[in-house]
C-alpha cells in the first residue's frame, strides 16, 4: 500500500484544512494517508477524520502568535512588540526545523504540498522517489507577487493541482519552462445532504472567513437594502475573522441587531442545519478562488447569488440556471436579483433542485478518483 502525506500548517478553522480532510478521508480506503501539521491548535480536529488516518502533529505544543504580535502593535507596546517578536522568531524556527526534519525522513511515496513555503521545502529536502504535488487554494486576484511566488515555489515539483480552470491556465503559462504540470481538481463535497432545503424560512445565509476580502461590509449594506422591501427577512453570517468586529458596529449602528445573527465558527453539522433552514446563499467576496461554499450551499438546493468578482463563483454558477451571477459588484442588480427570489418561492425551488443536480460531480468518491488517477498514472511509478 502505497503511504500518502498531505502537509498542513494546522487542522484549525479553514477552507484549505476542510478540504485536507475531505482529501484524507476520500483516500485512506486505497492509501495509507497521514496529514502532519506543524501546530495543534485544538486538541481535536474540527473536522471529522476517518479514523484510517493518521495525524501526526509536530509541534504539538507550539502555536503562532500572530494575534498578540498585531494586539502588541496596536496598543503600541513596545515591550509587547519585542516579546512577541522573539517569540514569533522562535515559533518560525521551530516550524521549519520540524517540518523540514519530517520531509528528510518522510517515507511517503506522495507528498502533497498544500502551502507555497512548503512547496519549496519539499522540492529541496523529498527524497528522489517521492512523487511531489503542489495544492494551490487561493486565486492571485491581480496580485501577481502572489502568484509569482506560487510559480517559482512550485517549479521542482512533479504536478501543481489548481482548484478552478481559471487558476491551471494562468499557471501552465507560468510554468511553461518547467517540469512541473499543471492539473485542475475541484475541492469536494463531503457527505452529499441526502435531502433538500424546504426553501419556506425567510433567512439568508453567508458563511465564510470575516476578512476584507469576502466583502462581508458589502454583504451587511445590501441586506440593509433589503431590509427595505422584505423587513420579515434575516441574516446569518457563518465564520469569524479580523472583520467581526466592524462588522458588528456596523450592525448595531444600523439597528440590525435582531435581523442579523453571527454565529461564528461552526462545525459541518451546524452548518448543514443552518442550510437547510435557509432560502437564500448571499456571496459578496471580493475575491474566491473556488467556492466550496457554494456547492456546499447548493448540495442542499439552496439557490445562490454571489458577485461575478468571485473568480470560483464564475465556474460554479451557470446565471438563470443554477444560480445568479451578478456584473460589475452592482448592488441595485443584486437587490433586484434577490427580491425576484424573496417574491417568487416557485423560483427558488426550481434553481435550488438545478443547482443540487450540477454540483453532484463534486461529491468526495468522484473527485476522489481524479486523485487516485493522478497518483496512479504518474510517471514516477513507470
Amino acid at each position: 500500500m502505497k503511504k500518502v502525506v498531505i502537509l498542513s500548517l494546522h487542522l484549525g478553522y479553514g477552507g484549505i484544512e476542510k478540504s485536507i480532510v475531505t482529501l484524507a478521508n476520500s483516500l485512506c480506503s486505497k492509501y495509507d494517508v497521514e496529514i502532519a501539521c506543524c501546530y495543534q491548535l485544538y486538541e481535536n480536529s474540527v473536522f471529522s477524520i476517518d479514523k484510517r488516518v493518521h495525524v501526526n502533529y509536530l509541534n504539538p505544543h507550539l502555536k503562532p502568535n500572530r494575534e498578540e504580535f498585531r494586539e502588541a502593535l496596536h496598543r503600541k507596546n513596545i515591550l509587547g512588540v519585542f516579546r512577541e517578536g522573539i517569540i514569533s522568531t522562535k515559533t518560525l524556527y521551530k516550524r521549519k526545523h520540524s517540518m523540514t526534519s519530517y520531509i528528510r525522513q518522510c517515507d511517503a511515496d506522495v507528498i502533497i504540498s498544500t502551502r507555497d513555503i512548503f512547496n519549496y521545502w519539499v522540492s529541496g529536502y523529498a527524497k528522489d522517489s517521492v512523487l511531489k504535488i503542489g495544492w494551490e487554494h487561493n486565486h492571485y486576484h491581480g496580485n501577481y507577487k502572489y502568484a509569482n511566488n506560487i510559480s517559482r515555489s512550485a517549479r521542482n515539483l512533479d504536478y501543481l493541482v489548481l482548484v478552478s480552470k481559471d487558476l491551471q491556465k494562468f499557471y501552465q503559462r507560468q510554468l511553461k519552462n518547467s517540469n512541473c504540470m499543471c492539473i485542475m481538481i475541484p475541492n469536494a463535497i463531503e457527505n452529499f445532504p441526502k435531502k433538500l432545503a424546504p426553501l419556506k424560512n425567510n433567512r439568508f445565509i453567508s458563511v465564510g472567513r470575516l476578512s476584507s476580502e469576502k466583502g462581508y461590509m458589502d454583504l451587511l449594506k445590501l441586506f440593509r437594502l433589503l431590509q427595505r422591501k422584505y423587513p420579515d427577512w434575516t441574516l446569518d453570517i457563518v465564520g469569524d475573522g479580523d472583520q467581526r468586529g466592524a462588522l458588528e458596529r456596523y450592525v448595531r449602528d444600523n439597528h440590525l441587531d435582531e435581523k442579523v445573527t453571527f454565529h461564528g465558527f461552526q462545525k459541518k453539522d451546524a452548518i448543514d442545519g443552518l442550510l437547510q433552514k435557509s432560502s437564500i446563499y448571499l456571496m459578496t467576496s471580493f475575491t474566491e478562488s473556488f467556492g466550496i461554499v457554494l456547492i456546499e450551499a447548493m448540495s442542499h438546493g439552496v439557490p445562490c447569488v454571489a458577485f461575478d468578482s468571485a473568480e470560483g463563483a464564475r465556474e460554479i454558477i451557470v446565471s438563470g440556471e443554477n444560480g445568479f451571477l451578478i456584473r460589475n459588484r452592482n448592488m441595485k442588480a443584486m437587490v433586484q436579483k434577490i427580491g425576484d427570489l424573496v417574491e417568487h418561492p416557485e423560483k427558488r425551488i426550481k434553481i435550488g433542485k438545478q443547482a443540487r443536480e450540477s454540483v453532484k460531480k463534486y461529491a468526495s468518491e468522484i473527485v476522489g478518483e481524479e486523485w487516485i488517477s493522478l497518483i496512479e498514472e504518474s510517471d514516477i511509478y513507470e
